[in-house]
């Protein structure tokens, strides 16, 4: 039985709403402990998931032990959380009774390229049987915790105020305004639920005013939020395996939007750390031009093309502020604080800081973000036909560059903060931009310098292959000049670097199933071998671990392949989400979460498993 309020539940006790603008992270127990407003990137007004005592929570649970089950509803980002008090449905009932209730838990689709749209979390408590005694605890610290928050009584609630920002606790519930652990201030009220009885609860981004719970008209969003979660559901054209798992990260990924510009974040928290008590911890709530190219990819691979059509078009935007550099990372909005600073007041998730805010990453030299624009962009070209002028000409530039810059050293695909070097990944990535551009070209007219290109990527073809391989190995390796490896190489196969039947292929892939796997997961490299300018461990990259079946089928071996995703796959928490890492040894979540990088690898690999034990032929595309 569960009773109290868990401090820092796991990473993977959590489930994702959202409205397409900012998102909430609601746990097993009830406890919305992050969100912030009005979107992915603002301060945050609940946080109690990077400081237990000083984040502030807002929970709706029984008042006594409990026990609980947790799930979407079919097709939808509506999370529904059953609390069961007193013995289970079917047992003798003691004499101070039990029962059951159920909380649904859901963010009402924003209204795109709106600045007034409302930002409200909306909580429906509905009794199934016996009577249940309830406890809500309202504890908004807006600012990240900075500042004082104040709260004021309303006749529908509670008021929040701090600075300019407000929001408001709208219910039918009574409550009472006390002072917290923290020496803040909270709303706490208590409620019986019987069977058949039902209690709306809202907290309300931005108003000045509370209006009253009837005026929110829950169940009328609630009746729209799955409408509109269906809908999106209905666009999605997958008939292969694993369907449940390739909807649920389908509408993960819509969730990981920023509905008014377009753009897509790699994940909607900050320093949820890559190993406990480390110093790993990045912000990211913003766009990676590597995550949402692929995201875009799968987009326009599952019938989806508004959506994807929606990233490029921010691409072209974005890219055109800087077309002769291309930052890998951009703002979700053109007024986005990138600066990177760190919130020493919070002690992080279960001790880890430093907690961060912004992302320094987004000026770093990395090529690789040429070849996977030029993916996505490739991807659309492939299925939906010729590209607009303005992402034609967003594609040249990318060869262009890739032709100017690729025999300069970068940060590579993992952003390190040690020195620059010669990293294998991003030459390969300066690479099939040049291929992708060569093949767009041929069905395009004016002047296009592809002799140039093509003489280009000759070079870099051959300078990878000298440079980039080791034979004391049998591996491509991280970078020029080094022995160690990296699972970046993974990704070889997919991109046509080489044919799949290619032996360093194998060889390279076994190397890192040697030296960085632990069964199915996989470490970028290990740390103590690489100058990635930080200290400490961290765990296996989901995204890796998927690179790493597509690789087994890449080179045959489709039994072993299956075998590692369902290992993967099983470790999806109780709602089918993925964080950005898993330690090996305890299967615990690390890192931020959900991640898009993960979701894009599951329904990568579910297609591509699909596709070799269904429908594939020799050529058939898989990933690129």
């Amino acid at each position: 039985m569960r009773g109290a309020l868990i401090p820092y539940a796991p990473i993977e006790d959590h489930g994702l709403i959202g409205d397409m603008n900012s998102c909430a992270l609601v746990t097993r127990d009830g406890v919305i402990d992050w969100a912030c407003f009005p979107r992915f990137d603002s301060p945050s007004c609940f946080a109690a998931i990077l400081d237990d005592v000083k984040g502030g929570r807002f929970s709706i649970a029984p008042a006594g032990p409990f026990t609980t089950s947790q799930r979407y509803l079919p097709d939808t980002t509506v999370i529904e959380t059953t609390f069961q008090t007193g013995p289970a449905e079917g047992e003798t009932s003691p004499a101070e009774g039990g029962g059951a209730v159920v909380v649904l838990d859901f963010m009402p689709h924003a209204r795109p390229r709106t600045p007034g749209s409302p930002h409200q979390i909306v909580r429906i408590v509905r009794g199934l049987r016996g009577r249940v005694d309830m406890r809500l605890l309202f504890q908004p610290r807006l600012d990240y915790a900075r500042g004082e928050t104040l709260l004021s009584p309303t006749r529908s609630g509670v008021l929040a105020r701090n600075g300019g920002e407000t929001v408001a606790l709208v219910t039918g519930v009574p409550v009472a305004i006390e002072q917290a652990s923290d020496g803040g201030q909270q709303a706490v009220g208590s409620f019986t639920v019987r069977e058949g009885e039902v209690y709306h609860v809202v907290a309300a981004y931005g108003v000045r005013r509370a209006p009253s719970v009837r005026a929110m008209d829950c169940e009328a969003k609630l009746r729209r939020a799955i409408r509109h979660d269906h809908a999106t559901v209905s666009k999605l054209s997958y008939d292969g395996g694993w369907r449940e798992l390739v909807v649920r990260s389908f509408l993960t990924l819509h969730l990981l939007m920023y509905e008014p510009t377009g753009a897509i974040v790699a994940a909607p928290t900050t320093s949820l750390p890559e190993a406990i008590g480390g110093p790993r911890n990045w912000d990211y709530r913003y766009s990676w031009l590597r995550d949402g190219a692929w995201t875009s990819g799968i987009l326009f691979r599952l019938g989806d093309p508004h959506e994807g059509m929606a990233f490029v078009d921010w691409i072209v935007g974005q890219c055109w502020l800087a077309i002769d550099s291309m930052q890998i990372l951009y703002g979700i909005s053109p007024d986005s604080t990138l600066k990177e600073e760190t919130l020493d007041h919070l002690e992080g998730y279960r001790g880890s800081g430093p907690v961060r805010i912004g992302n320094d990453a987004a000026y770093h030299r990395q090529l690789d973000v040429f070849g996977e624009v030029a993916l996505s962009l490739g991807a659309y070209e492939r299925h939906y036909g010729s590209l607009s002028e303005n992402a034609w000409t967003l594609l040249r530039r990318s060869a262009d560059l890739a032709c100017d810059l690729w025999r300069l050293p970068d940060r590579g695909i993992w952003e390190v903060r040690g020195p620059e070097q010669h990293f294998v990944y991003s030459k390969i990535m300066c690479w099939v931009a040049l291929k992708t551009a060569i093949h767009i070209a041929q069905g395009r007219s004016g002047e296009v310098p592809v002799d140039l290109w093509r003489a280009e990527a000759a070079k870099l073809h051959a300078d990878i292959l000298e440079k980039g391989w080791s034979e004391a190995k049998q591996s491509f390796v991280q970078a020029y000049g080094s022995e160690t490896v990296d699972a970046s190489a993974l990704l070889i196969p997919f991109v046509g670097f080489l044919p799949e039947g290619d032996p360093r292929v194998r060889s390279t892939v076994k190397r890192i199933q040697q030296e960085l796997a632990s069964g199915p997961f996989v470490r970028r490299y290990l740390t103590d071998e690489t100058d990635d300018g930080l200290e400490g461990d961290e765990g296996a990259f989901y995204m890796l671990s998927f690179w790493l079946v597509g690789a087994l089928l890449a080179i045959g071996e489709t039994g072993e392949a299956l075998a590692r995703f369902e290992e993967v796959v099983s470790t999806a928490n109780h709602l089918g989400l993925f964080a950005e890492m898993i330690d090996p040894s305890s299967r615990t979540a690390l890192g931020n979460f959900p991640q898009a990088f993960s979701h894009i690898g599951l329904i990568h690999t579910a297609r591509n498993l699909s596709l070799r034990g269904v429908a594939h032929e020799p050529g058939q595309e898989l990933i690129g």
